[in-house]
């Protein structure tokens, strides 16, 4: 039993031993009890928040509550619509096998992961899913605003916020004494510290320097210690808040953020951060510098001046302050970012789309965004020509829908996409029936009695001597006997 995954090995089995998420526990309890008096309203709620923090942990320890059944979608397998459909579609509808009115819960994991080729027509299933569904449904995400509006607008949000240090640290000492390990005084403090809210990594940690020692001390930390990441918001506050410039640079060395996604971070807290006018046009002086060496490296790919654009947006922030500014004022994510998300189904869909227009005209995905949408729009808006173009290109109903610029669920979209599905069953039964009609002549023809030998009258032999007899010709037995 040593050498199993700690984090795996001590997984909470029931809802009581979560820890550290009692509000979103209480929630799900809630949302969970209502199933017992019929269908709710909301009948599917999604668990967002970061990696390792206990979501899939607790979807499973809920459905061991309630005494569900248990059926799992993940990532790793492919979430087309079929097999939506065929997988978590029967399991939403059937009665589980022990009867009497017992429920099946339906988990489906990285929710805001469903796009591409490899998931095509998934999140329109996951939608019909819901809406038909009479079992309990709970969709997994890291990010919520990475899920489409629609999907979101369904599922009931339940937010996983990161853990406290102190919540971990009773959990460790749990484990600690299950595998009767001595810890000094400050080891479990410090491995909980060192997590960043992140309960599956500190239980790593504590396994990484634990197993197969009777004891740890704070110097098995030194070799045992994980290499952390800057969090984002301390780093900012070295920038915004801190006294010296080289301080605040050498704080993005172990930031775990790009230069182009840092410059969107000090770019949204500037202006709130800094309200006096001279030290915000320093401030934006400094920034509009650094943009202009990003924009260089993506010019010429040369990352060497990442050093310039990185010092100038850090050090260049605590240069252009004239005085420190007091009171708290909390730092904002980037809302450009926010805005993405929202909107990044519909970008896919648009890009999908315009590939493949694109390969049937024969041009790129950027002429055809800004030279042919217009033209297969007006198409699209005719009645007789929409289910053709749209079995010709192969459309889906997002994209339909997205030429037509309404919603998929629309009455149009539907009866299109459904004219285009019979134009291409019946291209296909006629194709095969040409494809019989030629194995039919072909076949028949080699039945055929073969065609009897012309003879020649008397009057073409008369007058002409008579024939030599043929010599017979052996056969050619290789490439080389000619």
């Amino acid at each position: 039993m040593t050498e199993l995954d700690w984090a795996e090995k001590y997984r909470p089995q029931l809802l009581s031993q979560v820890a550290g998420h009692n509000k979103a526990v209480e929630e799900l309890m809630s949302w969970a009890g209502k199933w017992k008096h019929g269908i709710p309203e909301e009948r599917a709620v999604v668990l967002y928040g970061r990696a390792g923090i206990g979501k899939t942990t607790t979807a499973h320890a809920l459905g061991r509550e309630m005494d569900w059944e248990i059926v799992e979608l993940n990532a790793s397998d492919q979430r087309t619509a079929a097999i939506i459909e065929k997988v978590a579609g029967s399991a939403s509808q059937m009665s589980t096998l022990g009867g009497g009115g017992m429920k099946r819960l339906v988990i489906l994991d990285e929710a805001d992961n469903i796009h591409g080729n490899a998931d095509r027509g998934g999140e329109r299933a996951i939608l019909e899913l819901i809406k038909k569904s009479s079992q309990p449904i709970i969709l997994i995400a890291n990010e919520l605003y990475d899920m489409s509006a629609g999907l979101r607008n369904t599922c009931k949000p339940i937010q996983f916020n990161s853990m406290m240090s102190r919540s971990m640290i009773p959990v460790l000492r749990q484990i600690v004494e299950s595998e009767n390990i001595v810890c000094d005084m400050g080891v479990i403090e410090k491995i909980a510290e060192n997590a960043n809210g992140d309960l599956r990594s500190a239980i790593n940690d504590l396994q990484a320097v634990a197993q197969g020692k009777p004891r740890i001390g704070l110097e098995d930390l030194v070799t045992g210690e994980r290499d952390t990441k800057e969090n984002i918001f301390k780093v900012l506050a070295k920038i915004f808040r801190g006294t010296k410039a080289i301080e605040a640079h050498r704080a993005t060395f172990n930031l775990d953020e790009n230069p182009e996604d840092l410059i969107s971070w000090i770019d949204e807290n500037l202006p709130v951060q800094y309200t006096k006018e001279a030290d915000l046009e320093n401030g934006f002086y400094y920034l509009s510098r650094a943009s202009v060496f990003l924009g260089r490296v993506r010019i010429r790919q040369n990352y060497n001046m990442w050093r310039y654009a990185g010092f100038l947006m850090t050090a260049g922030m605590v240069v252009a302050r004239s005085h420190r500014y007091s009171g708290f004022v909390k730092f904002q994510p980037p809302s450009v970012w926010r805005k993405l998300g929202q909107t990044k189904g519909m970008r896919l869909v648009r890009d999908s789309t315009a590939k493949k227009i694109g390969t049937h005209c024969h041009v790129s995905m950027s002429f055809t965004r800004s030279e042919l949408f217009p033209f297969f729009r007006v198409l699209m808006d005719d009645t007789e020509y929409a289910p053709k173009v749209s079995a010709l290109l192969g459309l889906e109903p997002e994209e339909i829908a997205y030429l037509l610029e309404t919603k998929p669920a629309t009455k149009k979209v539907t009866k299109i996409y459904e004219e285009a599905q019979a134009l291409i069953e019946k291209e296909t039964e006629h194709e095969i029936e040409v494809f019989g009609g030629f194995s039919a002549s072909s076949s028949s023809g080699s039945e055929r009695k073969p065609l009897p030998e012309k003879t020649e009258t008397n009057k073409e032999t008369k007058g002409k001597t008579k024939r030599e007899p043929k010599k017979e010709v052996e056969s050619q037995k290789s490439l080389f006997d000619f």
